[in-house]
């Protein structure tokens, strides 16, 4: 190993966090500044100088490809023998070494448990996701509470189904695993937990051996990985971490920047941004004074490039159409389909640029599912096959989406994962409903060919925003900033509504070259706070249509939500459409709720005074 390998290309700020070989230290590494590069060379520099063993450092991140990554560094710098892995693989690792056969089986996913444990429970709660059932159980054993602890925790934590059921079914989880002999991989972190703190000879055997710790993505520890890390260091502090609280987005999962936030020692800085032009980053640089925590602000190294463009489309069908135009566009102008992304906040917005890539013949992938993977069309699907009626395949859908818990309105409060099956049995509903002449199977047939194609792993990558960090890409689409989609409807308490803006921010700082911010209905409070005016809803007319909104529910005997939510009311008479070919454009506003009050709203539209024939100028 060449001290001129490792300290070569750094900065001043990256070369002094090298320099400080032993802990504990932190290093607060903005969006797209060398942190990899940071943290690998000073553990290759604590080797170098013989601060420490290969064989006494270990490097802890949360995915195995961060891992390898990691490790593949390490490897070219010289620093053989060093260990590098996720929280759960090290102790793992640990306890085979310390209880051998005394494990137990490892779980691998915890939906089969829960699938019969799920189809006892009352409908409507039946037709939860797996996987909503299964993070919830997650989160609770992330904070490190049990079945008896859970409910008396939630702290306005809102579950998935009533805290009781939900109480039950992490009871009869816990139970059957262990009846099983199985383990989660929570129960993994738990047990090292529990071995060291009653083990004394295995904590003294494994303190013996390592005596140095890095710790990658800190901002996204939570109570259950800092209770393991605490353990492993037995009091030393012999700690290096980085993390960007700024790109804190991971709450659900019981994680927290307060770590980070509280780390003492020397703290070191990384703001020269290496990936993004400075038009970018002085857009996204404009949230920092709202991000709170440790202040960063980003400085560009890359050479000036385009503006970023920030548009107001006509409606959600023109706000696709424009991003799929423009990637057209830019790949005929030379860049791979594979280096532009379209983010957006729930699985289910994917669909719609699904549809319209696949019309276009422009090749996408959707990361972490796409339409026809994901629970409500698997569903779908799986009780479709074999039907052969020619006649009337939408009615068939149709009732088979209400079997699989389609409900015409959406309760509060239901998770990220119900709203996408919800959002898929909807989309399927209607394209059975366009889909014309044929049996069930050439419907199902056409789907495939009109869904399929993204199971090669090639073109536009449609993905989430939180499985977006940690990615970057030349050519960046933000669509839906509007309110209820950024923030999230359900965002309602002040932490929630910041995390929201930190997702706008790690969207933001994944584009590299260009970077596209659009919405068509009422637009995200972040894009006042990015310095951008826009048209605003008359508040004269948002106060008639409130009153008549509260008049109708009462005549209805329904919460004054169901009728139309606030944001939608917001947007009417922001657009003040007069006709109902106008009011069917505004987001919320579907096909059943025109007809059963298109005419009413319209009429009071009128009589506010607010009806208006002229559209709003999009902001420049």
């Amino acid at each position: 190993m060449r001290a001129e390998d490792v300290f070569a290309g750094l900065n001043d700020e990256q070369r002094a966090a090298v320099e400080a070989v032993t802990g504990p230290v932190c290093i607060l590494a903005g969006a797209g500044s060398g942190k990899t590069t940071t943290i690998t060379r000073r553990i290759a520099n604590q080797v170098l100088t013989s601060t420490f063993a290969p064989t006494e450092i270990l490097a802890v991140t949360f995915t195995d490809k961060a891992a390898g990554e990691m490790r593949a560094r390490l490897q070219r710098l010289g620093a053989h023998g060093v260990q590098a892995r996720t929280f759960h693989s090290a102790a793992l690792a640990q306890l085979r070494y310390f209880l051998g056969d005394e494990l137990g089986q490892i779980l691998p996913s915890k939906a089969l448990t829960l699938q019969p444990i799920r189809r006892s429970l009352p409908p409507p709660y039946k037709f939860r996701p797996l996987g909503d059932l299964a993070s919830e159980i997650e989160w609770a054993k992330n904070r490190r509470l049990t079945p008896d602890t859970y409910a008396a925790s939630l702290d306005g934590h809102e579950p998935p189904i009533p805290p009781d059921l939900m109480v039950s079914v992490f009871r009869r989880y816990e139970a059957q695993k262990e009846s099983q002999g199985r383990v989660d991989f929570e129960d993994l972190l738990e047990l090292a937990i529990r071995l060291y703190d009653e083990n004394q000879a295995a904590a003294d055997t494994f303190r013996a051996r390592y005596r140095a710790f890095t710790v990658d993505e800190y901002q996204d520890v939570n109570l259950l990985q800092q209770s393991l890390l605490e353990r492993w260091l037995g009091g030393r502090d012999e700690l290096c971490v980085v993390g960007d609280d700024y790109q804190a987005i991971y709450s659900f999962t019981g994680a927290t920047p307060d770590y980070l936030l509280r780390m003492q020692g020397r703290t070191f800085r990384l703001e020269e941004n290496y990936r993004s032009t400075p038009e970018i980053l002085e857009l996204a640089n404009r949230l920092v004074p709202k991000l709170g925590g440790s202040e960063k602000v980003l400085r560009a190294t890359r050479a000036s490039g385009e503006e970023p463009v920030l548009r107001l489309c006509e409606d959600t069908e023109a706000e696709v159409a424009s991003i799929v135009a423009n990637i057209a566009a830019f790949h005929r102008e030379g860049v791979p389909y594979e280096e532009m992304a379209v983010l957006y906040r729930i699985n289910s917005r994917s669909e719609e640029f699904e549809e319209a890539l696949a019309e276009a013949g422009i090749p996408y992938q959707v990361r972490g599912g796409a339409f026809l993977v994901r629970p409500g069309a698997r569903g779908m699907i799986r009780a479709l096959r074999g039907a052969t009626a020619r006649i009337d395949v939408a009615e068939i859908v149709r009732q088979t989406a209400k079997a699989q818990g389609l409900t015409p309105t959406l309760p509060e409060g239901i998770g990220d994962e119900e709203l996408t099956r919800q959002g898929d049995l909807a989309r399927f509903v209607r394209l059975a409903e366009g889909f014309g002449d044929g049996t069930v199977g050439d419907f199902l047939a056409d789907l495939q060919n009109r869904f399929g194609e993204e199971s090669t792993g090639r073109g536009v990558n449609l993905l989430t925003y939180h499985r977006a960090k940690g990615l970057e890409f030349e050519v960046v689409f933000l669509p839906r900033l509007e309110e209820g989609e950024l923030p999230f409807k359900r965002s309602r308490t002040p932490e929630a509504r910041a995390e929201e803006r930190r997702l706008l921010y790690v969207g933001m700082t994944r584009a590299k070259s260009h970077l596209e911010l659009t919405w068509s209905g009422a637009p995200s409070r972040f894009i006042a706070e990015l310095g951008i005016e826009t048209p605003g809803a008359d508040p004269t007319v948002l106060t008639a249509l409130k009153a008549w909104r509260l008049e109708r529910a009462r005549k209805d005997e329904v919460p004054a939500f169901v009728v139309f939510h606030d944001t939608t009311l917001e947007e009417i008479a922001r657009r003040r459409p007069h006709e109902l070919w106008e009011l069917a454009k505004v987001s919320g506003v579907g096909p059943t709720k025109l007809e059963r009050y298109g005419a009413e709203v319209i009429l009071a539209l009128a009589s506010s005074g607010g009806a208006s024939s002229s559209s709003d100028p999009a902001p420049t």
